[in-house]
């Protein structure tokens, strides 16, 4: 069967494709992260695009295991985390998929050069989602280079991708670049540690109790979180120019969180998640636009 195409005169069928499974990623973002999205807005058009294709299937990944379906089992997330990481395998090789959030992220990888190297070690840390339910040093490391570094490991190779220098340039923004992964994933951890141990059964933050938290566990995983925004800040002035105000507004947006779960008793925001405003969000945008890429680096303790 053929279905008509009132341009197809115009344009090849399959640049059309292309253009769907772009709008389909860049449809993902849009639904599930304001702070993100807002952030990727202040990046060149390109590399917005595959930024968004990195994030798309980053979440798509992360609904498998985090948003069953009801009376799901074990199992079958399993199964169907597999199955999409052996299509963005398949997609990597081929160039394309019918999946569209997978053929989205695969033109992008193909073109930046991102490959198993950072996308094994993701997929890894997903599947322990489904096994792990408590993290050690080793475990909660190894969980957090692949479910938050190599993303942003992945964004630096997007950044780059038409950049001259590239390999010596990655590996100089690439410490930066995980520091600052770590950093949105830890924030989210404390943001998200009643919802991860009583609706998930997982606690990914040692020393720390849902029920009961540590004042002084919450503290020095802040103060942490602290150490890699700070880390993280000091690579930002040697991004491209393009890319250095919209990475530091959603450092700036993190440090924001951070001072705020730092000012809230771990108690309230166990059953409160910490949130900044759209108007706030916009705001630190407009700073960061102004400074023109250069972050805060006073953490959460101011």
């Amino acid at each position: 069967m053929r279905l008509g195409r009132a341009d197809e005169s115009e344009t090849p069928a399959f640049r059309h494709y292309d253009d769907v499974a772009t709008q389909s990623a860049a449809l993902v973002i849009r639904s599930y992260s304001s702070s993100f999205g807002l952030a990727s807005r202040l990046l060149a058009p390109a590399i917005r695009r595959d930024v968004h294709n990195i994030y798309a299937l980053v979440r798509l990944a992360d609904e498998i295991v985090d948003a069953p379906r009801p009376d799901q089992s074990v199992a079958q997330r399993r199964r169907a985390l597999d199955a999409l990481g052996d299509d963005v395998a398949a997609a990597l090789a081929a160039g394309w998929s019918t999946n569209l959030v997978v053929h989205a992220f695969a033109r992008t990888a193909r073109r930046t050069g991102i490959d198993a190297a950072l996308v094994d070690p993701f997929f890894t840390s997903m599947r322990a989602d489904l096994d792990c339910t408590v993290h050690d040093e080793d475990s909660l490391a190894d969980y957090i280079y692949g479910s938050a570094e190599v993303v942003g490991l992945m964004c630096v190779h997007a950044f780059l991708a038409d950049q001259p220098h590239r390999k010596a340039r990655y590996d100089q923004l690439a410490p930066g670049a995980r520091r600052l992964g770590a950093a949105f994933q830890k924030i989210n951890f404390l943001r998200d540690l009643a919802q991860d141990d009583h609706d998930l059964g997982r606690r990914y933050l040692i020393g720390l109790d849902a029920d009961h938290p540590s004042d002084d566990a919450w503290k020095r995983w802040l103060d942490d979180i602290d150490a890699d925004l700070v880390a993280a800040a000091q690579a930002i002035p040697l991004l491209p120019s393009g890319t250095r105000v919209a990475v530091c507004t959603a450092h700036d947006l993190f440090a924001e969180l951070a001072r705020r779960l730092r000012a809230t008793p771990p108690q309230v925001a166990c059953r409160s998640r910490v949130r900044v405003s759209a108007p706030t969000k916009a705001r630190i945008a407009a700073v960061a636009a102004a400074r023109r890429g250069v972050p805060s680096t006073a953490g959460s303790r101011a």
